[in-house]
């Protein structure tokens, strides 16, 4: 490598965000100049991720945020269109580039565009340095420690982390005499073309109607708000967190992570310091720290995993005989199951882009081992077109979770689509503001709908089974059956249900098993063979 300072092309593709950028500073600190590039191209990230309108929102109004910071730092964001290949063939040409940089990431589409980048690196004689920026450790170094492969169970990966030691400290901010240094030149900035283009050029609606909104800017600001109140971070345990909440009362910041307009390693210091400062706060596995924790497992499992987003082929994964139902998995994706709770949670992913995590418990439940007996793979595919912070590690992970096809084993636990939101939200305002057509009716019927006399559902002004629907399944028989499938799948496949055990591992027990066990104290009986939450 020359010492002579390099033409750099700094590559955004995550890690939208100028704060704890390693792989950004690291161009600056090499280079006489720096082009900060992001190429839209569509066509990859349309076959790599199923994207839908509010993501490509959040997506657009990051790219904006983006372009407002670097200009008030006196560079500029170039937002490309076109094949990422081409793309940069044609600059590395015209601006004369040696370097370019990139964030490291392990999901396998964007493992092989920085292969492909390699290849044109060395043909075309540029170099190309690529940091770890979206994972609090470099997730190669936990596999390394664990003989080369990923420690499948939560226990197992918290050792690996003990012996590694505290993540790396964020890296400095940047400043305005870093990108003076390495301006491009002015009239670059200025161009039209390089703009990041608006929602109607990509045929979108114009206005999203989610109420978040993309990029740093507002990421640092919401962070800034969650963390002024100390005392509440410090007491912050999941499982506790009201999902009927209207407004999101976890911390609300994971769109920012996913795209990566938050640092979670400035996130991550932050907090211990809150931590260091505080004398009783709920510690991890389900404190916030525990939650990033939790991101960075199935990072490290995804990285090392094949077909890890897919149950055929995916070595850690129940093999399950689900069944194939277009109509039965359309009532469900378009908030038509007849269970108003359910319904509710449906509409408001579809309209806002975000759902609160016991919310996607309960769908997800009734989904897969719940109620319809439908393949993890299909929930995932709604969710990562709808949710803002749809990840492709998390995502899978979390289905494969829910739906107890690997990392969760109290399969005998099912999520009752009635009592679940009753018991959280026993006058139901959450579901009269996502189903308005339900508004009238009183709280004892709201949850089962069907059950109100005709009268009821007259003077509510919504007859069920025309206004709304009338329950798709029915739920005992249902969630019956099904709890006899998966103990037959989990005595016939032990060994690979095994591999992801460990009784240790549930962030979801503490909470809820305390909760459980505090309600049947007080119906004084317990069914013997399931738990209905």
């Amino acid at each position: 490598m020359s010492n002579m300072p390099h033409r750099t092309i700094h590559l955004f593709r995550k890690g939208l965000r100028l704060h704890d950028n390693p792989t950004l500073l690291a161009a600056l600190e090499s280079s006489e100049v720096v082009y900060p590039v992001y190429i839209l191209d569509r066509k990859f990230l349309m076959s790599a991720i199923n994207i839908g309108t509010l993501r490509w929102h959040f997506l657009l109004q990051s790219l904006e945020d983006l372009q407002r910071n670097l200009t008030k730092l006196g560079s500029c964001l170039l937002v490309i269109q076109g094949d990422y290949e081409s793309v940069l063939r044609d600059h590395v040409q015209k601006w004369n580039i040696t370097q370019v940089t990139l964030d490291t990431e392990i999901e396998p589409f964007y493992k092989e565009m920085e292969q492909t980048i390699k290849v044109l690196g060395a043909k075309m004689g540029f170099d190309v340095l690529s940091l770890v920026g979206h994972t609090l450790y470099d997730v190669r170094r936990i596999l390394d420690m664990n003989g080369g492969t990923p420690p499948l169970t939560y226990k197992r990966f918290l050792h690996i982390l003990s012996v590694l030691g505290d993540p790396d400290m964020p890296v400095r901010n940047l400043t305005a005499e870093d990108f003076q240094r390495c301006q491009p030149p002015p009239e670059l900035g200025q161009g039209e073309r390089y703009l990041a283009p608006h929602p109607e050029d990509l045929d979108l609606p114009q206005e999203s109607q989610s109420p978040w909104q993309g990029g740093e800017t507002e990421g640092l600001k919401r962070l800034e708000q969650h963390l002024k109140n100390q005392g509440w971070v410090a007491n912050f345990t999941k499982p506790k967190t009201v999902p009927n909440s209207l407004l999101p009362s976890t911390t609300g910041l994971s769109p920012y992570f996913s795209l990566g307009c938050l640092s979670v390693r400035s996130f991550f210091y932050r907090l211990s310091n809150i931590y260091a400062q505080s004398k009783n706060h709920s510690l991890p596995p389900v404190s916030l720290q525990g939650q990033l924790l939790w991101r960075e497992f199935f990072y490290t499992v995804a990285s090392a995993t094949p077909n890890f987003t897919k149950m055929v082929g995916n070595p850690i994964c129940l093999q399950i005989n689900w069944y194939q139902d277009e109509e039965r998995l359309n009532k469900w994706r378009m908030a038509q199951t007849g269970f108003p709770w359910i319904d509710a949670i449906m509409t408001q992913l579809h309209q806002e882009g975000w759902i609160h995590h016991l919310a996607r418990h309960a769908v997800a439940c009734f989904l897969t081992r719940g109620d319809l007996w439908i393949s993890w793979e299909e929930g995932m595919k709604v969710f990562e077109e709808m949710l803002l912070d749809a990840d492709y590690s998390i995502n899978a992970g979390n289905w494969m979770w829910l739906s107890a096809s690997a990392f969760f084993h109290q399969y005998t636990r099912i999520f009752c689509p009635v009592r679940f939101g009753k018991r959280t939200d026993p006058e139901g305002q959450y579901i009269r503001k996502y189903l308005p057509v339900l508004t009238n009716f009183p709280s004892k019927y709201i949850y089962e709908p069907w059950t109100a006399p005709e009268e009821a559902q007259k003077q509510a002004g919504c007859i069920i089974g025309q206004d709304y629907p009338l329950p798709m399944v029915n739920h005992k028989e249902a969630s019956d059956r099904n709890l006899q499938l998966m103990k037959q799948v989990r005595e016939e496949q032990y060994g690979t249900a095994q591999l992801t055990r460990d009784d240790t591992d549930d962030p979801m027990e503490m909470g809820l098993k305390r909760e459980l066990s505090e309600e049947n104290l007080k119906k004084g009986k317990r069914a013997r063979n399931r738990e209905e939450t």
